[in-house]
């Protein structure tokens, strides 16, 4: 299975055999199964902008991040994938600035505008200027899938020794 032929296809049931493929790749699986499924809901809340289903659209967008956050939060440091949350007030959600929340994945950095900030560090890095987060999670999927990417242990291990350096 590839990412993009999952991405861009209308079959729910399809879309949760992928997931729990990803899934079954272990904490890598877990951080690209929550990276597409908040790729695919933020998308999505795009095209729904100014239509009924707007609301509940952002809402799973949200939903999906929220996820994706908890995700980081217990696999990101040992997978050596650096995240973390930065104001943007160049957008206005509401009347306040918007958040974003960047994730530098093996693909290069990705990122999620938010109207409120969730968990997760502050990020002190800068925008990369790509708008690339599509071809660079689904990418990722498909290094996970692929298992091109360290495994818990080898990631976990790898991460010790550098603490022990």
């Amino acid at each position: 299975m590839r990412a993009t032929d999952v991405y861009t296809q209308m079959d729910g049931g399809l879309t949760k055999r992928y997931y729990v493929e990803l899934e079954h790749r272990g904490p890598a699986g877990t951080v690209a199964l929550n990276l597409f499924r908040a790729q695919k809901c933020s998308a999505r809340a795009k095209i729904y902008k100014r239509r009924s289903h707007t609301q509940e659209a952002y809402a799973r967008k949200q939903w999906s991040m929220a996820n994706l956050c908890d995700a980081l939060e217990r696999y990101g440091e040992p997978l050596g994938i650096r995240y973390g949350w930065k104001s943007d007030p160049g957008v206005v959600f509401g009347g306040s600035a918007s958040f974003v929340l960047y994730v530098e994945i093996a693909t290069g950095q990705v990122s999620f505008h938010s109207p409120e900030r969730g968990r997760g560090p502050d990020y002190e890095r800068a925008w990369d200027q790509s708008r690339a987060n599509q071809e660079r999670i689904l990418e990722f999927c498909d290094m996970v899938f692929d298992r091109e990417f360290p495994t818990h242990a080898e990631a976990f291990q790898d991460f010790q020794w550098s603490m022990n350096s």
